[in-house]
């Protein structure tokens, strides 16, 4: 690895537009809305799959508070615009009270094939993530890194879960969306392949029985993206607060460049360690932060707190060369605080406590969800939830 290869970045981030009065979630996103953040952001603003989402893919990031400023711009931008139209902007991993038979989809080739292969899944498909890009240097390959990275999968997702509702239901789960996202062919832990070539290999069998266009409709939780010279996080949920959005990401950016720097960081793998990893991430979507995984190495059960105490180690001279201590220096808010998830449940039961009926303590929950989705990175809770 060259000693000054920037490890260049890369956030996406989608959300739900929900209505000002109601705080239902829109059947229907007004291409008037798109058209007007597109004119204010550029085209870093992308539909959905359903019409009720929009999304953000930030330019090509060069360190942590270009990254800062970008998320909270783009955050900023949509959600005034929205406010204009009388909507509002949510990040979330699914919608408190929404029902995905009241939601249309996208007018897009690609998604009309999508809502033709897989059906009642692909409408169903009422999910906001966060994915990441890391940029790997030429000559690196990337499934060597992606096998290294894979069993602190679940890591991601516990920092991240922030889905508990779904159709209008609690789940007794942090992360619905990962169990929703699980109907979908080709999601999941992918398999632990020998490197590029026998990636591309598996790809090349898929296109020839025609059962996908290309390497972009494998979903799973981590993979080589296609465009670009990545690998793309995709198994967090969408972030309420764009600091745990950051956190993820320099988390992530570090771990990479400790793999491509150290590659025998990455612990050997066996026929075992993607079943454990797949309970891990179970794990993860039940419990989120307090989750207990499974160390592959011994069996032990050990708790998140000791899982990122060992990140953190191994990343130390990543974090010192891409100047990631200061991001990583509000983990322990996050940790003290608790995901999304848990803060939604809170406001879920405060309300319920308050006498609020079901529907009620919902839209309380979507209530809390809306000033943090616009929350400033560094920013204190303090905040005004008059939305």
């Amino acid at each position: 690895m060259s000693a000054d290869f920037p490890f260049t970045f890369g956030i996406e981030e989608e959300f739900f537009l929900v209505n000002a009065r109601t705080r239902g979630l829109m059947a229907r996103v007004p291409k008037t809305y798109l058209k007007a953040c597109r004119k204010r952001l550029g085209d870093v603003v992308a539909p959905e799959l359903l019409q009720s989402q929009v999304e953000i893919a930030t330019p090509i990031l060069h360190d942590f508070d270009e990254a800062a400023a970008t998320l909270d711009a783009c955050r900023a931008g949509l959600a005034e615009v929205a406010e204009g139209m009388n909507y509002r902007l949510v990040a979330a991993g699914t919608h408190p009270s929404s029902h995905w038979a009241q939601l249309e989809a996208t007018e897009k080739p690609r998604y009309a094939r999508l809502m033709a292969d897989f059906g009642i899944v692909g409408r169903r498909n009422v999910l906001c993530g966060l994915h990441v890009h890391v940029a790997v240097p030429h000559g690196v390959d990337r499934v060597i890194v992606m096998n290294g990275v894979m069993r602190w999968l679940p890591v991601f997702l516990a920092l991240s879960t922030s889905s508990p509702f779904w159709n209008r239901h609690l789940t007794g789960l942090l992360s619905y969306r990962q169990v929703a996202y699980d109907e979908w062919p080709r999601t999941g832990i992918p398999e632990f392949f020998r490197d590029q070539a026998d990636y591309d290999a598996f790809v090349a069998r898929l296109v020839a029985a025609g059962t996908m266009r290309d390497a972009s409709f494998l979903w799973w939780a981590i993979r080589p993206a296609l465009r670009y010279p990545t690998l793309e996080l995709r198994i967090a949920d969408a972030c309420t607060r764009a600091e745990d959005t950051l956190i993820i990401a320099a988390l992530y950016r570090c771990l990479v460049r400790a793999l491509v720097r150290d590659p025998s960081l990455a612990v050997p793998h066996d026929a075992h360690t993607r079943r454990l990893i797949d309970e891990n991430r179970w794990r993860a979507k039940r419990d989120g932060m307090e989750a207990q995984f499974i160390d592959e190495r011994d069996g032990s059960v050990k708790p998140l707190t000791a899982w990122l105490d060992e990140l953190l180690a191994i990343t130390a001279p990543d974090r010192a060369a891409l100047g990631a201590d200061r991001v990583l220096g509000r983990l322990p808010t996050l940790l003290s605080r608790g995901s999304s998830a848990h803060a939604q449940l809170q406001a879920y039961e405060q309300a319920r406590d308050g006498g609020a009926s079901h529907d009620e303590a919902l839209r309380a929950v979507v209530d809390w969800l809306i000033p943090r989705t616009t929350q400033k990175i560094g920013s204190d809770e303090r905040i005004d939830t008059r939305a």
